[in-house]
């Protein structure tokens, strides 16, 4: 029930610092139950996917310790098979313990999940992959079931480059007996993060960072301390945030190219982009002019950041044309958006944005994560007050958002329900 309160008129300049990718930390807890004994993840986020996550695994028979920026992870030598409903349902990413259970156990018993409602996000491409691999599946009330006595490597092609899919082909396929080679596989740096893991637990897995993926089957895994990638796509947020408000900001612990074709067009809108030994620095001093964005598969521009870049267009001079690739429901953020006085058109997966010199405040709901943050920055060039509310979804997927941004200068700040009825 608690609101974010935007007052416009801010400019976002100083220092903010990342921490470890959302993306990233929920599928390397998932790794974690692929070898018995303690395994410590650091720079994981504050944020409220991880308690949830620890929640799955606890659920699994491990034992977790998330007081963030650490977490420990005990894994049993008999570990249980069954994620249930009551978590799965809160999070997306909690579908990718069902590798390491069908690589572990042989089996496994996971409630299909939820998380942001941002199109299909099918499963197919998961269940044919581990099929592949000798996995055996059918649906049950809700659950998917799966069993594998014995999984064997195999020569897998993606239709699509899907992320989700990628990492539980990988995970299961470490412990498979043979060799898999995994064609058109994921490239985002999450996935380079997780591999990297899994080498330091033993994992043999060539072409790291490339569309193919050889993995040799090891007999098992050891526990192992690993570092969380930082977080891009909240990299790219402030990044774009500075743009957006004509300010200056370093953006500290973060990967430049990581960004590189995000950074590249806020260079085109007319902004500074000046790489750091750790991070990245942005500054704009004059309105930004509208550019094009395409979302595509990494190296590509980042579906995650596309609320935020229609955002940066709704105050740019000219218009801009926007093409979403990979989730459907993306643009059901930008009614929320037009509230705020955007001009913006859509016609399937495309958006037209023409740009307005000033939007103005009104209450918006944040639809998912990324279109949270985007109303927010929204908000802080918007005359008036914006009120923000189911504010959960940015929770999820930033640690520690207003305080940020108001260390940069905004006028922010977290409304309780009892506040706003006076």
């Amino acid at each position: 029930m608690e609101r974010f309160r935007v007052a416009g008129g801010a400019r976002l300049a100083g220092e903010v610092t990342v921490t470890g990718a959302k993306n990233s930390v929920l599928k390397v807890m998932a790794a974690c139950l692929l070898a018995e004994g303690t395994s410590t993840l650091r720079n994981v986020p504050d944020i409220g996917d991880v308690p949830i996550m620890a929640e799955v695994l606890r659920g699994l028979g491990a034992e977790v310790t998330d007081a963030v920026p650490e977490v420990r992870v005990t894994v049993p030598a008999a570990l249980g098979y069954e994620a249930d409903y009551e978590h799965v349902r809160r999070i997306r990413g909690s579908i990718c313990v069902l590798g390491p259970l069908l690589a572990r156990c042989g089996r496994a018993r996971v409630a299909l999940p939820g998380g942001d409602a941002i199109g299909s996000r099918a499963l197919d491409l998961h269940v044919s992959g581990l099929q592949k691999l000798g996995a055996a599946f059918e649906s049950e009330h809700g659950y998917l079931v799966a069993s594998a006595p014995k999984l064997r490597g195999e020569q897998i092609w993606l239709d699509f480059p899907s992320v989700g899919a990628t990492e539980n082909i990988v995970m299961a396929a470490v412990l498979a007996h043979g060799t898999t080679l995994l064609d058109n596989a994921a490239r985002e740096p999450e996935i380079v993060d997780l591999c990297e893991m899994l080498v330091a637990m033993g994992a043999r897995i060539g072409g790291i960072g490339t569309s193919t993926l050889e993995i040799g089957g090891v007999d098992e895994l050891g526990p192992t301390t690993h570092d969380t990638v930082p977080d891009r796509i909240v990299a790219g947020t402030f990044a774009i945030g500075a743009v957006m408000t004509l300010g200056d900001v370093s953006v500290r612990g973060a990967r430049a190219e990581h960004l590189r074709l995000p950074l590249d067009k806020l260079v085109q809108a007319g902004a500074d982009v000046e790489e750091l030994p750790d991070g990245f620095r942005v500054s704009m001093d004059r309105r930004p002019t509208a550019v094009d964005v395409v979302t595509l598969p990494y190296p590509g521009f980042p579906t995650d950041l596309q609320p935020l870049a229609i955002g940066l267009a709704s105050i740019s001079e000219g218009a801009a044309f926007v093409t979403e690739n990979i989730f459907e429901g993306r643009f059901m953020f930008i009614d929320e958006l037009v509230r705020l006085g955007a001009d913006v058109r859509t016609d399937g997966h495309h958006a037209v944005v023409r740009g307005r010199e000033r939007l103005s405040g009104a209450p918006v709901r944040a639809t998912d994560i990324r279109a949270g943050a985007g109303l927010v920055l929204a908000g802080l060039v918007a005359e008036g007050v914006t009120e923000v509310s189911d504010v959960f979804h940015v929770d999820r997927g930033y640690e520690g958002f207003i305080e940020q941004l108001r260390a940069l200068g905004a006028d922010v700040t977290r409304v309780a329900a009892d506040d706003l009825l006076g």
